[in-house]
């Protein structure tokens, strides 16, 4: 038997490098190949610039941050408007759970049973996100009842700094809604493609992607329930090509406009593909308003 060399193990790692690239390529072919299952289009709301820094300026490539987000049940929660670390809607219940794959059998009655409940493993689903729809105009409401809220506390406690920035608070919240927040919502999940899109047939507003959904709990003052989380998309990063880069670097290291300000400064159409992944067509910067 041979000696295994060093040209022998330089050799098999170029082998490798070789055969991970062409099964990426192949990926990338069979996802793009027919007529992509949804095209969107987008604007710095749902799509941001990473935030600058040295290892920003370590790094050749570019990819933008997919920014969607999740009504909670309550009311009174708030996601600042960036988030995308989901959370608690109420459309995942525990009958829409246990079409998932999960064991939603032994109920919530007993802590016991919601410990065993909520032990079960995140499973990968199909999220649908809607764009601009009733999820995105609910919580624009939301903002803007709390607003008017907080305006009439203050005006009925004058000289109260408390209030006077509570009310101030509000403003900001409503104005970020309504000019900075993502418009992108999760509203469904299932674990099949075709029947979310029956469900759902308009693809210009419409993405189904892969993410994953937690069991959790939900409750206060002994009134529990089983619920899900709605936890983090599959490819939360879309890669910009070199071709459509130079129009996003001039914006790349200048900061965000404030929510007064003019925003967003560029559009981008997105494609989701026939493996669900997603990939940028075009991007189209905005004129200054």
């Amino acid at each position: 038997m041979k000696a295994w060399t060093r040209a022998h193990t330089l050799a098999a790692g170029a082998a490798l490098i070789v055969l991970t690239n062409a099964v990426a390529l192949a990926g990338a072919f069979l996802n793009r190949n027919a007529e992509a299952e949804s095209r969107v289009t987008l604007s710095e709301r749902e799509l941001a610039l990473p935030y600058g820094g040295y290892r920003q300026a370590e790094n050749s490539g570019l990819a933008l941050q997919l920014n969607w987000r999740v009504l909670d049940a309550d009311p009174d929660s708030w996601d600042h408007g960036y988030a995308r670390h989901g959370g608690l809607p109420a459309w995942l219940d525990a009958a829409h759970l246990a079409t998932l794959g999960f064991d939603t059998t032994a109920g919530a009655a007993t802590s016991e049973a919601r410990q065993r409940f909520t032990r079960q493993l995140p499973r990968q689903v199909l999220l649908v996100l809607e764009l601009e729809g009733p999820a995105w105009q609910q919580a624009v409401i939301r903002a803007r009842e709390n607003a008017s809220r907080q305006t009439a506390a203050a005006a009925a406690n004058p000289g109260s700094e408390q209030f006077a920035k509570q009310a101030d608070a509000g403003r900001r919240r409503l104005a970020l809604e309504e000019t900075h927040a993502s418009r992108l919502f999760a509203i469904d999940a299932g674990l099949d493609a075709d029947a979310l899109r029956r469900r759902y047939p308009d693809r210009s507003r419409h993405l189904i992607v892969r993410g994953t959904v937690r069991p959790a709990e939900r409750g206060r003052d002994g009134d529990h329930r089983l619920a899900g989380h709605v936890s983090q998309l599959a490819i939360a990063q879309v890669n910009v090509s070199f071709a459509l880069r130079p129009m996003l670097e001039p914006l790349r290291n200048t900061p965000r406009p404030e929510p007064d300000e003019q925003t967003p400064r560029y559009e981008v159409q997105l494609a989701i593909g026939q493996r669900l992944e997603p990939w940028i067509e075009r991007v189209t910067t905005l004129p200054e308003r």
